[in-house]
Protein backbone atom coordinates (compact mmCIF):
# COMPACT_ATOMS: atom_id res chain seq x y z
CA UNK A 1 0.00 0.00 0.00
CA UNK A 2 1.30 3.33 -1.04
CA UNK A 3 1.76 6.13 1.35
CA UNK A 4 -1.07 8.17 -0.74
CA UNK A 5 -3.37 5.34 0.60
CA UNK A 6 -1.99 5.55 4.17
CA UNK A 7 -2.46 9.36 4.55
CA UNK A 8 -5.10 10.54 6.76
CA UNK A 9 -8.25 12.33 4.95
CA UNK A 10 -8.64 16.41 4.95
CA UNK A 11 -11.86 17.49 5.82
CA UNK A 12 -11.50 21.29 5.74
CA UNK A 13 -8.58 24.15 6.16
CA UNK A 14 -5.86 24.86 8.26
CA UNK A 15 -6.87 26.45 11.14
CA UNK A 16 -3.49 28.56 13.20
CA UNK A 17 -3.32 27.68 16.49
CA UNK A 18 -2.61 31.25 17.35
CA UNK A 19 -6.65 31.50 16.34
CA UNK A 20 -7.20 28.86 18.93
CA UNK A 21 -6.09 27.38 22.34
CA UNK A 22 -7.84 24.22 21.83
CA UNK A 23 -6.31 21.39 19.01
CA UNK A 24 -10.17 19.99 18.93
CA UNK A 25 -10.99 23.80 17.73
CA UNK A 26 -8.31 23.98 15.01
CA UNK A 27 -9.84 20.46 13.56
CA UNK A 28 -13.51 20.65 14.34
CA UNK A 29 -13.63 24.87 12.92
CA UNK A 30 -11.11 23.49 9.54
CA UNK A 31 -14.27 21.79 8.74
CA UNK A 32 -16.94 24.29 9.40
CA UNK A 33 -18.93 25.60 6.71
CA UNK A 34 -19.36 28.78 8.85
CA UNK A 35 -15.87 29.45 9.86
CA UNK A 36 -14.46 28.41 6.09
CA UNK A 37 -16.73 31.42 4.72
CA UNK A 38 -15.41 33.66 7.16
CA UNK A 39 -11.90 32.51 6.94
CA UNK A 40 -11.71 32.38 3.10
CA UNK A 41 -13.57 35.94 2.85
CA UNK A 42 -11.09 38.26 5.10
CA UNK A 43 -8.24 36.46 3.75
CA UNK A 44 -9.31 37.71 -0.08
CA UNK A 45 -9.32 41.72 2.34
CA UNK A 46 -6.37 40.97 4.24
CA UNK A 47 -3.08 39.19 4.26
CA UNK A 48 -3.36 39.65 7.87
CA UNK A 49 -5.91 37.55 8.89
CA UNK A 50 -4.72 36.12 12.37
CA UNK A 51 -4.15 39.79 13.18
CA UNK A 52 -7.46 40.54 12.41
CA UNK A 53 -9.00 38.10 14.53
CA UNK A 54 -7.30 38.60 17.26
CA UNK A 55 -7.74 42.54 17.10
CA UNK A 56 -11.30 42.27 17.08
CA UNK A 57 -13.91 40.82 19.41
CA UNK A 58 -18.29 40.37 18.63
CA UNK A 59 -20.54 41.16 20.94
CA UNK A 60 -24.05 40.14 20.58
CA UNK A 61 -26.74 42.01 22.60
CA UNK A 62 -29.39 39.58 22.28
CA UNK A 63 -33.14 40.04 22.57
CA UNK A 64 -33.60 40.45 26.34
CA UNK A 65 -30.98 43.56 26.22
CA UNK A 66 -33.68 45.15 23.31
CA UNK A 67 -36.79 44.70 25.68
CA UNK A 68 -34.84 46.29 28.55
CA UNK A 69 -33.78 48.77 26.52
CA UNK A 70 -29.91 48.32 27.72
CA UNK A 71 -28.32 48.78 24.66
CA UNK A 72 -27.45 52.19 24.77
CA UNK A 73 -26.12 51.29 28.47
CA UNK A 74 -23.83 48.71 26.58
CA UNK A 75 -22.66 51.09 23.96
CA UNK A 76 -21.67 53.54 26.48
CA UNK A 77 -19.90 50.81 28.57
CA UNK A 78 -17.72 49.40 25.35
CA UNK A 79 -16.76 53.52 25.06
CA UNK A 80 -15.14 53.11 28.76
CA UNK A 81 -13.85 50.42 28.46
CA UNK A 82 -11.98 51.83 25.82
CA UNK A 83 -13.02 49.94 23.24
CA UNK A 84 -14.38 51.36 19.63
CA UNK A 85 -17.07 49.71 17.81
CA UNK A 86 -15.84 48.96 14.29
CA UNK A 87 -18.89 47.18 12.96
CA UNK A 88 -22.25 46.96 13.60
CA UNK A 89 -25.45 45.31 12.40
CA UNK A 90 -28.64 43.32 13.00
CA UNK A 91 -29.39 40.00 13.41
CA UNK A 92 -32.44 37.46 13.91
CA UNK A 93 -31.80 34.33 16.03
CA UNK A 94 -33.58 31.67 14.35
CA UNK A 95 -33.89 28.42 15.55
CA UNK A 96 -31.50 27.32 13.33
CA UNK A 97 -29.11 30.28 14.19
CA UNK A 98 -29.23 29.46 18.11
CA UNK A 99 -27.97 26.01 17.35
CA UNK A 100 -25.65 26.93 14.64
CA UNK A 101 -23.74 29.52 17.23
CA UNK A 102 -23.89 27.04 20.25
CA UNK A 103 -23.67 23.92 18.65
CA UNK A 104 -20.23 22.79 20.30
CA UNK A 105 -22.16 23.70 24.03
CA UNK A 106 -25.28 23.21 23.90
CA UNK A 107 -24.55 19.39 23.95
CA UNK A 108 -24.90 20.45 28.08
CA UNK A 109 -28.68 22.11 27.38
CA UNK A 110 -31.60 20.55 29.56
CA UNK A 111 -34.95 20.25 27.10
CA UNK A 112 -36.48 22.94 29.29
CA UNK A 113 -33.22 25.48 28.03
CA UNK A 114 -33.75 24.33 24.56
CA UNK A 115 -37.44 25.28 24.74
CA UNK A 116 -37.20 28.53 26.73
CA UNK A 117 -34.58 29.67 24.40
CA UNK A 118 -36.70 29.52 21.53
CA UNK A 119 -39.20 31.83 23.38
CA UNK A 120 -37.36 34.67 23.73
CA UNK A 121 -33.76 34.54 21.41
CA UNK A 122 -37.00 34.37 18.42
CA UNK A 123 -39.01 36.90 19.59
CA UNK A 124 -37.08 40.24 18.60
CA UNK A 125 -33.88 41.34 16.54
CA UNK A 126 -30.38 41.46 18.20
CA UNK A 127 -27.75 43.93 17.66
CA UNK A 128 -24.27 42.70 16.58
CA UNK A 129 -21.25 45.14 17.58
CA UNK A 130 -17.57 44.27 15.87
CA UNK A 131 -15.41 46.09 18.49
CA UNK A 132 -11.72 46.91 19.07
CA UNK A 133 -9.73 48.17 21.75
CA UNK A 134 -7.83 51.56 21.82
CA UNK A 135 -4.99 49.87 23.53
CA UNK A 136 -2.44 47.31 23.54
CA UNK A 137 -2.93 43.79 24.62
CA UNK A 138 -1.39 40.42 25.39
CA UNK A 139 -3.92 38.27 24.66
CA UNK A 140 -7.12 38.79 21.65
CA UNK A 141 -9.44 41.20 22.28
CA UNK A 142 -12.48 38.39 22.13
CA UNK A 143 -10.48 36.92 25.40
CA UNK A 144 -10.10 40.20 26.65
CA UNK A 145 -13.91 40.99 26.10
CA UNK A 146 -15.01 37.96 27.25
CA UNK A 147 -13.64 38.78 30.74
CA UNK A 148 -14.85 41.73 30.47
CA UNK A 149 -18.56 41.08 29.92
CA UNK A 150 -18.84 38.63 33.01
CA UNK A 151 -19.68 35.04 33.79
CA UNK A 152 -22.85 33.77 32.96
CA UNK A 153 -23.60 32.52 36.80
CA UNK A 154 -25.85 36.06 37.94
CA UNK A 155 -24.36 35.21 41.52
CA UNK A 156 -20.67 35.49 40.17
CA UNK A 157 -21.08 38.65 38.21
CA UNK A 158 -19.49 41.79 39.45
CA UNK A 159 -19.69 45.90 39.38
CA UNK A 160 -17.90 46.99 36.28
CA UNK A 161 -18.16 43.91 34.45
CA UNK A 162 -20.95 44.20 31.49
CA UNK A 163 -23.59 41.36 32.37
CA UNK A 164 -23.75 43.00 36.18
CA UNK A 165 -24.11 46.55 34.48
CA UNK A 166 -27.18 45.06 32.34
CA UNK A 167 -28.64 43.02 34.87
CA UNK A 168 -28.34 40.43 37.07
CA UNK A 169 -31.76 38.10 36.03
CA UNK A 170 -30.57 34.62 35.65
CA UNK A 171 -28.50 31.77 34.24
CA UNK A 172 -30.23 32.30 30.57
CA UNK A 173 -31.54 35.59 30.96
CA UNK A 174 -27.60 37.27 30.67
CA UNK A 175 -28.63 39.82 27.96
CA UNK A 176 -24.87 39.43 26.19
CA UNK A 177 -22.80 37.07 24.33
CA UNK A 178 -19.16 37.36 23.08
CA UNK A 179 -17.34 35.24 20.90
CA UNK A 180 -14.66 33.19 23.04
CA UNK A 181 -11.60 33.53 20.82
CA UNK A 182 -10.30 34.72 17.61
CA UNK A 183 -11.88 31.75 15.76
CA UNK A 184 -14.83 32.05 17.32
CA UNK A 185 -15.03 35.86 15.91
CA UNK A 186 -14.43 34.30 12.49
CA UNK A 187 -17.04 31.48 12.87
CA UNK A 188 -19.78 33.56 14.34
CA UNK A 189 -19.73 36.64 11.79
CA UNK A 190 -20.74 33.82 9.31
CA UNK A 191 -23.36 32.13 11.34
CA UNK A 192 -25.20 35.78 11.66
CA UNK A 193 -24.33 37.41 8.53
CA UNK A 194 -24.55 36.16 4.92
CA UNK A 195 -21.52 37.22 2.26
CA UNK A 196 -22.37 40.86 1.42
CA UNK A 197 -22.98 41.80 4.95
CA UNK A 198 -19.79 40.73 6.22
CA UNK A 199 -17.84 41.94 3.14
CA UNK A 200 -19.34 45.25 4.83
CA UNK A 201 -18.82 44.84 8.70
CA UNK A 202 -14.73 43.79 7.10
CA UNK A 203 -14.69 46.32 5.14
CA UNK A 204 -15.32 49.19 7.92
CA UNK A 205 -13.28 47.07 10.33
CA UNK A 206 -10.47 47.22 8.61
CA UNK A 207 -11.11 50.75 7.78
CA UNK A 208 -10.79 51.20 11.25
CA UNK A 209 -13.93 53.69 11.14
CA UNK A 210 -15.79 54.28 13.85
CA UNK A 211 -19.64 52.87 13.55
CA UNK A 212 -20.91 54.04 17.62
CA UNK A 213 -23.34 56.85 15.77
CA UNK A 214 -24.70 53.66 13.49
CA UNK A 215 -24.67 51.69 16.75
CA UNK A 216 -27.21 53.73 18.42
CA UNK A 217 -29.02 54.26 15.50
CA UNK A 218 -29.99 50.59 15.00
CA UNK A 219 -30.91 50.95 18.78
CA UNK A 220 -33.18 53.11 18.28
CA UNK A 221 -34.54 51.16 15.56
CA UNK A 222 -34.78 48.13 17.59
CA UNK A 223 -36.24 49.80 20.40
CA UNK A 224 -39.60 51.11 18.47
CA UNK A 225 -40.25 47.88 16.97
CA UNK A 226 -40.50 46.16 20.08
CA UNK A 227 -42.43 46.82 23.69
CA UNK A 228 -40.55 47.12 26.49
CA UNK A 229 -40.60 44.64 28.97
CA UNK A 230 -39.23 44.30 33.01
CA UNK A 231 -37.51 40.51 33.61
CA UNK A 232 -38.45 40.38 37.22
CA UNK A 233 -39.18 37.64 38.66
CA UNK A 234 -42.08 37.70 41.29
CA UNK A 235 -44.35 40.22 38.73
CA UNK A 236 -43.97 37.62 36.03
CA UNK A 237 -44.81 34.66 38.25
CA UNK A 238 -47.73 36.60 39.26
CA UNK A 239 -49.17 37.40 36.00
CA UNK A 240 -48.69 33.45 34.87
CA UNK A 241 -50.53 32.28 37.65
CA UNK A 242 -53.25 34.94 36.90
CA UNK A 243 -52.91 33.80 33.20
CA UNK A 244 -53.79 29.95 34.75
CA UNK A 245 -56.54 31.32 36.59
CA UNK A 246 -58.54 32.33 33.28
CA UNK A 247 -57.72 29.44 31.92
CA UNK A 248 -60.40 28.07 34.51
CA UNK A 249 -58.08 24.58 34.66
CA UNK A 250 -56.90 23.34 38.12
CA UNK A 251 -55.77 26.09 41.14
CA UNK A 252 -52.25 27.03 40.20
CA UNK A 253 -50.02 24.92 41.81
CA UNK A 254 -47.77 27.28 44.97
CA UNK A 255 -44.52 25.79 43.23
CA UNK A 256 -43.42 27.06 40.44
CA UNK A 257 -41.78 24.70 38.60
CA UNK A 258 -45.19 22.71 38.65
CA UNK A 259 -47.35 25.30 37.69
CA UNK A 260 -45.23 25.96 34.33
CA UNK A 261 -45.23 22.22 33.59
CA UNK A 262 -48.89 21.63 34.37
CA UNK A 263 -49.75 24.66 32.20
CA UNK A 264 -47.70 22.93 29.50
CA UNK A 265 -49.34 19.76 29.80
CA UNK A 266 -53.05 21.57 29.37
CA UNK A 267 -51.60 23.37 26.92
CA UNK A 268 -52.41 26.73 27.90
CA UNK A 269 -50.90 29.73 26.71
CA UNK A 270 -48.69 31.60 28.57
CA UNK A 271 -46.72 34.81 27.85
CA UNK A 272 -43.31 34.03 26.36
CA UNK A 273 -41.54 36.49 28.48
CA UNK A 274 -42.80 35.79 31.51
CA UNK A 275 -42.17 32.28 30.81
CA UNK A 276 -38.47 32.63 30.22
CA UNK A 277 -38.24 34.63 33.28
CA UNK A 278 -39.80 32.26 35.64
CA UNK A 279 -38.49 28.97 33.82
CA UNK A 280 -35.05 29.88 33.84
CA UNK A 281 -35.04 30.51 37.57
CA UNK A 282 -36.76 27.24 38.45
CA UNK A 283 -36.06 24.58 35.53
CA UNK A 284 -32.70 22.83 35.10
CA UNK A 285 -30.18 24.36 32.55
CA UNK A 286 -27.66 22.17 32.20
CA UNK A 287 -27.32 18.49 32.00
CA UNK A 288 -25.14 17.36 34.88
CA UNK A 289 -22.44 15.74 34.05
CA UNK A 290 -20.95 17.14 30.71
CA UNK A 291 -18.77 18.83 29.77
CA UNK A 292 -19.02 21.01 26.78
CA UNK A 293 -17.72 19.87 23.37
CA UNK A 294 -15.86 22.85 22.82
CA UNK A 295 -15.09 26.35 25.01
CA UNK A 296 -13.15 29.21 25.44
CA UNK A 297 -10.11 29.74 27.53
CA UNK A 298 -9.40 32.40 30.26
CA UNK A 299 -6.44 35.12 29.75
CA UNK A 300 -3.99 33.55 31.78
CA UNK A 301 -4.08 30.32 29.66
CA UNK A 302 -4.10 32.29 26.36
CA UNK A 303 -0.72 34.09 27.63
CA UNK A 304 0.61 30.74 28.10
CA UNK A 305 -0.63 29.30 25.00
CA UNK A 306 0.96 32.06 22.86
CA UNK A 307 4.27 31.73 24.85
CA UNK A 308 4.15 27.84 23.70
CA UNK A 309 3.39 28.55 20.17
CA UNK A 310 6.08 31.46 20.07
CA UNK A 311 8.45 29.23 21.40
CA UNK A 312 7.81 26.31 19.10
CA UNK A 313 7.90 28.55 15.82
CA UNK A 314 11.26 29.87 17.15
Amino acid sequence: MTSAHLAEPSYGIPVSPLLTCHPDKQRLYGADTYYQESHEQLAALTGDLTGFAHRHAVLLLKPDAVVTRRLDAAVDWLSAQGLRIVGAAVTRLTRTMIRSLWYFQWNLATPYRRRLAALFLEDADALVLLVRPEYDLDVPASVELTRLKGPTDPDARRPGQLRHLLGRYSYLLNLAHTADEPADVLRELAVHFDATARDRLFRSALADEDRTAEALELTGRLYSATKPRDLDFDPALARLRDAVRRHGGAAPATNARALLESAWAEGIDLDPWDTVIVGSKVLPMRQPGRAPVLDGADADTWRRHLDAVHATAN
